[in-house]
């Protein structure tokens, strides 16, 4: 089985594969995801090119191969379901469950993050609306049509589906405002000079960075889903 170190870089490769839409990893892209030094992701490159788990060229980056890919999503399987597991059976916050996860997620075997995921009613997202691979590594929940907050046109009515950063402070920031995946939002502003969206769940207004509104996911709702915005 591969170790844990084996598990978080081809986790990183494909998360980064995954948010990019680019097959091919750069080394320092990968440094700056696991906070480690550039020669040590060259280092760590070489022998999962030995394990036949990524293809990597100096300069050129790396790529996950087709066994490589079945162990990053059998890691964000993992990942993912401990997270909602956390959030929807001991109710810990949408904040508190990722390093948790980081923890738990080798420890686990298989047949327990099954038997999670049926016990969730095998949900097709994680609490911040990142999808959790199938048993078989499908993406069960993919939206096509979302957009960053921080692109849409002042009156436009949206779904809140994802948050792409989920540091703990942010997240927290964000649950304050009401912005949560699932949740209805008015966009009330939109400056492009001064960089800053103001957005309305329910009768709460929010003003965030376009930085921060980059950030959160949104598409656009469907007729009637609007009503109370």
């Amino acid at each position: 089985m591969p170790s844990l170190t084996v598990e978080n870089y081809v986790k990183a490769i494909l998360q980064n594969e995954l948010r990019t839409g680019n097959v091919s990893v750069s080394t320092g892209s990968l440094a700056i995801a696991l906070d480690v030094s550039p020669g040590t992701v060259t280092s760590m490159l070489k022998t999962l090119a030995e394990m036949e788990l990524a293809n990597y060229r100096p300069y050129e980056g790396v790529a996950l191969t087709e066994s490589g890919r079945q162990v990053g999503m059998r890691m964000l399987r993992r990942h993912r379901l401990i997270e909602q597991f956390l959030v929807q059976t001991l109710n810990l916050s949408w904040d508190q469950v990722h390093d948790e996860a980081e923890n738990m997620e080798h420890a686990v075997s298989d047949f327990l993050v099954d038997r999670i995921d049926e016990f969730l009613g095998r949900p097709d997202y994680d609490p911040h609306g990142d999808p959790i691979p199938s048993p078989s590594g499908e993406l069960r929940g993919i939206t096509e049509d979302t957009m960053p907050l921080a692109r849409c046109d002042v009156g436009t009515v949206v779904e809140c589906t994802r948050v792409m950063n989920q540091d703990p402070e942010f997240l927290r920031f964000l649950g304050d405002a009401g912005l949560r995946p699932g949740v209805i939002a008015r966009i009330h502003g939109n400056d492009a000079v001064a960089g800053r969206v103001e957005v309305q769940v329910g009768t709460q207004r929010t003003q965030l960075e376009h930085t921060a509104a980059e950030q959160l996911l949104v598409k656009p709702v469907t007729a009637g889903a609007e009503a109370g915005v």
